[in-house]
């Protein structure tokens, strides 16, 4: 997928890194450090086959209960969401029963226990992000936009980019939220803290070169399965969860 003359040059490196924005991967928190997070985290999805059922299944392990968010029309899923803070947030997803087409992520009608079924990096240009993407030979789908309409009525836009190889999950797809949209984490239930988001990858220097290319940082180990996971609180419950 990449070859050795897509390599960005220092110069491409840094205008794509002002691109994306940053932050810091860590923080220290009264003399604790605090694990990483990848600092360009929109919001992770943990999929479920009943919706109902995945948003008990969050209040239960945390004591907070996520909103029902809506439907996205055309994708066959309804969602309910939490908020992790300024800008991220949980997004609880599972089929919707009264769309008859096939979810967006088709293994949400077999699962038997919630999951981590994939992530979301918040970009200001997707557009400029594509373009990017092109001069560096990686391959994705074309950006797409999407819309989903609250239960107060408001209609919240977006457009995303997925990766043709996300590494079996691992790499997550881009989102620009449209200025008129209000961040989902504004006002979704609070409360949550998202403690921590890291990988287990079977070749995580491979894994790393390929996040470096995309102007992205994922905490990780090696471990003999590749996947995510995440780790949530609130007052003296926790919740960890896998894809």
């Amino acid at each position: 997928m990449y070859s050795k003359s897509a390599m960005a040059s220092p110069f491409d490196r840094r205008e794509f890194l002002a691109l994306l924005g940053s932050a810091a991967a860590s923080a220290v928190v009264r003399g604790k450090k605090v694990p990483a997070l990848p600092p360009l985290l929109d919001h992770f999805i943990l999929g479920c086959s009943d919706l109902d059922a995945g948003i008990s299944f969050v209040e239960q392990h945390t004591g907070v209960r996520a909103a029902f968010g809506g439907v996205h029309p055309g994708r066959g899923t309804r969602n309910a969401l939490l908020s992790l803070g300024p800008r991220r947030y949980l997004e609880i997803m599972a089929p919707d029963r009264e769309q008859k087409v096939t979810p967006q992520i088709a293994r949400l009608p077999e699962l038997k226990e919630p999951r981590i079924v994939g992530w979301a990096a918040h970009v200001d240009n997707i557009e400029e992000l594509a373009t990017h993407l092109r001069e560096q030979s990686i391959e994705f789908e074309p950006p797409r936009a999407g819309s989903r309409q609250r239960p107060d009525g408001k209609v919240l836009h977006w457009k995303s980019l997925t990766l043709k190889d996300d590494q079996g999950g691992l790499l997550p797809f881009f989102i620009e939220w449209s200025a008129d949209s209000v961040h989902p984490s504004t006002d979704a239930p609070q409360g949550c803290q998202l403690d921590s988001f890291t990988a287990m990858a079977t070749d995580p220097v491979g894994l790393k070169k390929l996040l470096d290319r995309l102007g992205l940082e994922l905490p990780m180990d090696r471990g003999a399965k590749s996947m995510l996971r995440a780790s949530l609180s609130h007052a003296e419950k926790k919740l960890d969860l896998s894809s």
